[in-house]
């Protein structure tokens, strides 16, 4: 098969299509014909040398897919999943090839009104979302949140879901158009942080009461400010340190709000905990996009042979939304 291989780290240029052997699946696992995967900042993070892949992870860049299953493993078909399957799979990596074996525990039926190559863009967005919002941030309806980056994949996924919650949404951005994205897509609340204090802002339009869940992509340079913007009891979880990993925190001032923060990832967490997300995410989100009340946000799709002008994108920051990219 045909896969992006690093072939040392570094700048996107590194990034390379080679022919490498098929994956033959475990116990547990299929293989799925790949019909296109999606990029996330983690990939990024990996083609540098810096985030390398779980043990016994795929060595090949992508966290999820999309495509048709063609193989599956020992004891898979009591799991009710058969070749031929149309799927969306949540992966530790992969992704970026035209097969990937994959636990059948992390796969998702593809969205009624998704198409194949769409759904491509969502288990990634969608499990970091609803596990870290609402089941680990405890997202209510009625309370107020705060995303970070909210033209980003995360960001538009965590918009639209909050929103079709019930909560009141606060979102910051980078340009002016990307604030009028936000709004579009739900957010009571969207803050240009180049002009304005997101504190600031938070402050004014809650009566100085704060936002009850921030979701977090920048880590310690946004630290203090996160942690005054946080309501009574409120809940910080941090999923990026784009900003940094070393900041200085105010423990009085999270004792005398009674908050917590979380530090919260997805890719190195156990099968039998992912099995869990998807398990929810399948049963939260998955409905609320067959009503149209939620979909994926894609910026562009792209081929495999894309993938270094891909990573290039995602690193310019100048995308909304996914990047995606078909095998075919």
């Amino acid at each position: 098969m045909r896969a992006v291989v690093i072939t040392e780290p570094g700048r996107p240029e590194v990034l390379q299509v080679q022919e490498v052997p098929d994956p033959v699946p475990a116990a547990g696992e299929v293989v799925i014909d790949v019909a296109a995967t999606a990029i996330n900042r983690a990939d990024l993070l990996q083609r540098q040398g810096h985030y390398p892949p779980p043990k016994g992870a795929s060595p090949y860049l992508g966290m999820e897919c999309s495509g048709t299953i063609s193989a599956v493993g020992e004891g898979v078909n009591g799991g009710g999943w058969h070749v031929g399957d149309q799927v969306c799979a949540l992966l530790s990596g992969g992704g970026y090839a035209e097969k990937v074996a994959a636990p059948a525990s992390q796969l998702m039926p593809v969205p009624a009104g998704v198409s194949l190559v769409d759904a491509a863009a969502l288990p990634e967005v969608t499990c970091t979302v609803w596990s870290m919002v609402f089941d680990t941030g405890r997202l209510q309806t009625g309370e107020a949140f705060l995303v970070h980056g909210g033209s980003s994949g995360i960001g538009t996924m965590a918009i639209q879901l909050a929103h079709a919650f019930g909560a009141r949404v606060f979102a910051t951005a980078g340009t002016e158009r990307k604030v009028g994205i936000a709004r579009e897509l739900g957010a009571d609340v969207a803050i240009n942080y180049r002009e304005q204090d997101f504190v600031d802002v938070v402050s004014s339009s809650t009566d100085g009461g704060g936002v009850d869940v921030i979701l977090d992509n920048m880590g310690a340079s946004y630290l203090p400010r996160n942690v005054d913007a946080l309501g009574l009891g409120g809940r910080l979880i941090v999923l990026g340190l784009q900003g940094g990993n070393k900041g200085e925190l105010n423990l009085g001032k999270l004792l005398m709000k009674r908050g917590s923060i979380i530090a919260a990832s997805l890719r190195a967490r156990t099968l039998a905990d992912k099995a869990r997300i998807v398990a929810g995410t399948q049963a939260f989100v998955w409905p609320l996009i067959e009503q149209g009340l939620v979909r994926p946000i894609i910026d562009r799709t792209l081929q495999l042979d894309d993938a270094v002008e891909a990573h290039r994108l995602l690193e310019s920051s100048e995308h909304v939304g996914k990047v995606v990219l078909r095998t075919r």
